[in-house]
């Protein structure tokens, strides 16, 4: 099993930045892929960002490509979701996922193993 527990949402006004974090712990080398996905009420979640825990290999949804930066510190256990250039549209409960496999279906949230809680954010115009 692998918890993972996410931090740092908030409240910013368009075009601020926040940047989100999600622990891991348990048998984290069991996740070789994790994501994070963002949704709000009645829609459905969706993919914002994946990077693969063995080479690093990034993937954006094309609605924050150059805006949020995926990484991670494998050694700490830690991703994180830099978020620049925040807009309205951004606001989401955002959450942390991890998977066993490793596939380009970065975004489909059926191929998650584990979830966290959830983090929100609100952006104001």
């Amino acid at each position: 099993q692998v918890q993972l527990v996410e931090s740092g949402g908030g409240s910013v006004e368009a075009g601020g930045s926040l940047r989100l974090s999600c622990v891991s712990s348990g048998a984290t080398d069991s996740t070789h892929l994790m994501a994070w996905f963002r949704q709000t009420p009645g829609k459905e979640r969706e993919g914002v960002a994946g990077i693969y825990r063995t080479d690093g290999s990034t993937f954006y949804a094309d609605s924050v490509k150059g805006r949020f930066t995926i990484s991670q510190d494998k050694a700490k256990n830690t991703l994180w979701l830099q978020m620049n250039s925040l807009m309205p549209e951004d606001t989401a409960m955002y959450f942390c996922a991890a998977s066993r496999y490793q596939v380009p279906l970065w975004a489909r949230p059926n191929i998650y193993h584990y979830w966290g809680q959830g983090t929100p954010v609100t952006v104001s115009s």
